[in-house]
């Protein structure tokens, strides 16, 4: 079974056949963002989604506050690759960690909330430090899949954070947020250890919930700063997207 392709993918292999066909030279500068939409029909998110695959392959360059410029022209030998993209991945972490967060709310021991207490101060810590990895990020996550005593909860968690990672959509959109510095915030995660301190199933949830569909809006952001209130839109459907899913 294949998951039928995203948006994104179809108007990146209509970009990439764009380029092949000699409408654009190496150097040029692609159409403005919202010049593609209109033309594609689509969002602008998707556009930006689709750029991010077009120079994760190397064909295009992304310039902060210029645009897309043509890298490289594609050949016969260049097949359009998908990998997971930051906006996948999160879209995942919200609806895994979120449920997450609710169980480790009823297991959670003292110690472990203690640990996690250590983990916000080490968050606040690598926020001041520049060229920080986000480890501490990653380890707090972490200890609340680890929290809800299910195995197979904790290694898909684990497995998500291995994407953000491994994937070279991801890795790019993540690296392009940090250029932009943007960090994780560190009264987001208070509020998830404060729910989790309370043994609150539901305010954990809301409160992971809350955090992760900030890193969706952070994500948009960086990709383009003059876009962020479509941006903000753009996640406000995905919200309530999941909110049904919930209900």
């Amino acid at each position: 079974m294949t998951i039928q392709d995203r948006l994104y993918q179809e108007i990146a292999r209509k970009l990439i056949d764009a380029l092949a066909t000699g409408a654009f030279k190496v150097g040029d500068r692609l159409p403005a963002e919202r010049d593609l939409s209109a033309e594609y029909d689509v969002s602008r998110p998707t556009i930006r989604e689709a750029m991010i695959a077009l120079e994760v392959q190397g064909l295009v360059e992304v310039r902060v506050g210029s645009g897309a410029y043509v890298r490289r022209l594609p050949g016969k030998e260049d097949i359009p690759g998908f990998n997971v993209t930051a906006f996948e991945l999160t879209e995942a972490r919200l609806l895994f960690e979120s449920e997450a967060a609710a169980l480790a709310a009823t297991q959670i021991t003292d110690e472990e909330l203690a640990e996690l207490a250590q983990r916000v101060k080490d968050i606040a810590l690598e926020n001041q430090t520049e060229g920080s990895t986000e480890e501490a990020d990653r380890e707090f996550h972490l200890a609340i899949a680890q929290a809800t005593r299910n195995t197979a909860v904790y290694q898909a968690i684990e497995e998500l954070w291995k994407l953000r990672r491994s994937s070279p959509e991801s890795a790019l959109l993540h690296a392009k947020a940090r250029f932009a510095n943007i960090k994780p915030v560190v009264d987001e995660h208070s509020a998830i250890l404060e729910a989790l301190r309370n043994r609150d199933p539901k305010a954990a949830r809301s409160a992971m919930r809350t955090h992760l569909s900030s890193v969706l809006d952070s994500l948009l952001f960086a990709t383009e700063e003059k876009a962020i209130e479509e941006a903000r839109r753009a996640v406000a459907a995905k919200r309530d997207r999941y909110n049904r899913v919930a209900s």
